[in-house]
């Protein structure tokens, strides 16, 4: 799965719109973070579905690595026929890696169609969810972001985010507004 297809399930969080700042007839686009698994872990008795969620997730990737990796390992011993000139292994190592390839790919596309439909249910049924999006959003207006990118991601070995300011960290500001005390 691509990385930003997987941040994206988590809903609308990556696209808040806010007001442009303008700055000599320019507009300037802020970017913040947000650390979503710092927040549900804050919150932890209220995110079960949230938890859930995430936890799929990472199942997703996980039998994604397995089969990937699987799928490498045949890759090594095709090479390996290939240099030994083994024709008969290599031409049945290469219809494995084609159906297990394929098998892949079919595998992605169907778990991506069902985490995309828990993800539009999660964020329009789960109270959890409907608050922390929202959360989101009004820390993202005040404080002039125009998007909001999910710092981590617990499913995948590379995040989206390589490099980020602590300054565009609004995750401590929405755990904040969540529990209405100030820090």
């Amino acid at each position: 799965m691509h990385a930003k297809r997987i941040a994206a399930l988590m809903g609308v969080v990556l696209a808040l719109a806010a007001r442009p700042i303008s700055v000599s007839g320019q507009q300037i686009t802020r970017i913040a973070v947000v650390d979503l698994s710092k927040v549900i872990a804050a919150f932890s008795k209220d995110s079960e579905a949230v938890k859930d969620f995430e936890k799929e997730k990472s199942q997703v990737q996980s039998d994604i690595d397995a089969m990937s990796a699987e799928i490498m390992r045949l890759m090594t011993q095709k090479a390996d026929a290939d240099k030994t000139g083994d024709k008969a292994a290599s031409l049945k190592l290469r219809d494995d890696i084609d159906a297990k390839t394929k098998a892949l790919t079919d595998f992605v596309s169907a778990k991506q169609v069902e985490l995309d439909n828990q993800a539009k249910k999660l964020a329009t049924t789960d109270a959890f969810s409907k608050d922390l999006y929202k959360q989101i959003q009004n820390v993202a207006e005040t404080e002039g972001y125009s998007l909001v990118i999910n710092l981590k991601s617990s499913d995948s070995v590379m995040n989206s985010v390589l490099w980020y300011s602590p300054t565009i960290d609004i995750t401590a500001d929405v755990i904040e507004a969540l529990t209405g005390t100030p820090r």
